[in-house]
């Protein structure tokens, strides 16, 4: 049981159940059979989809800034700054994504040689709690344009927020397992990076938590990116 705490008044305004290993593999088991269908859309079909995450940030601004101050105790007019900040990366990368990741000519003997983009899959992002909407929709919204899809493990005393994005990316339109949060702990999560399904893991956190995903990425010769304190 995760309890949220809220760190004004030291009260617990909500407790929420963690994911069983039934529903954590049923969500793991959803994205990667989303991966293969996401990756065929084209960059308009994602856009649309981001364009529509970002109406609905907009739309919902002032109730999604109230649980971030509730939940971690962030000053109401930045959380509100830290949405709208969210609806703008989501029309920026909506914008520019398909130019950004088109083929690039590289110079060879070949008669034609270029670099290609192409998506790795199912994607494990282990955010903090300190940006609780931007430190998601940062990762989610390059990752989701370059046809893959994410799975989010938030901190546990984010987790509303992070189940906010979850229903905002459900009702914006995305299909089942291309935006799914866990309500896992981080040994969880850490396991989880050795999963087969698991293409690639990307992590904010203190340096314990990166040597612990490191590990287990360089285990199974993953791509990890680790954005760590002190680093």
């Amino acid at each position: 049981m995760i309890e949220t705490v809220d760190p004004t008044t030291e009260a617990v305004i909500e407790r929420i159940t963690r994911m069983s290993e039934a529903q954590l593999e049923a969500k793991v088991a959803a994205a990667a059979h989303a991966a293969h269908r996401w990756a065929m859309t084209s960059f308009d079909e994602r856009a649309a989809l981001l364009r529509a995450v970002g109406a609905r940030l907009s739309s919902e601004r002032e109730s999604l800034a109230a649980t971030a101050v509730r939940e971690m105790g962030k000053p109401l007019t930045q959380a509100r700054a830290e949405v709208r900040k969210c609806e703008s990366a989501c029309e920026y990368f909506a914008e520019h994504a398909a130019a950004m990741l088109a083929p690039q000519p590289a110079p060879s003997n070949a008669s034609r040689s270029y670099v290609a983009f192409r998506p790795l899959g199912v994607l494990l992002a282990i955010m903090p709690w300190n940006f609780p909407y931007w430190q998601v929709i940062r990762a989610a919204a390059p990752a989701l344009m370059a046809g893959n899809v994410l799975l989010l493990k938030h901190a546990t005393n984010t987790t509303r927020c992070a189940l906010e994005l979850e229903r905002l990316f459900a009702e914006a339109g995305a299909p089942e397992g291309v935006f799914g949060t866990l309500v896992i702990g981080g040994e969880e999560a850490s396991r989880l990076v050795g999963d087969h399904r698991i293409a690639a893991a990307t992590l904010t956190g203190s340096e314990g938590a990166g040597v612990s995903v490191a590990r287990a990425a360089g285990e199974h010769l993953k791509k990890c990116v680790l954005e760590l304190g002190g680093s």
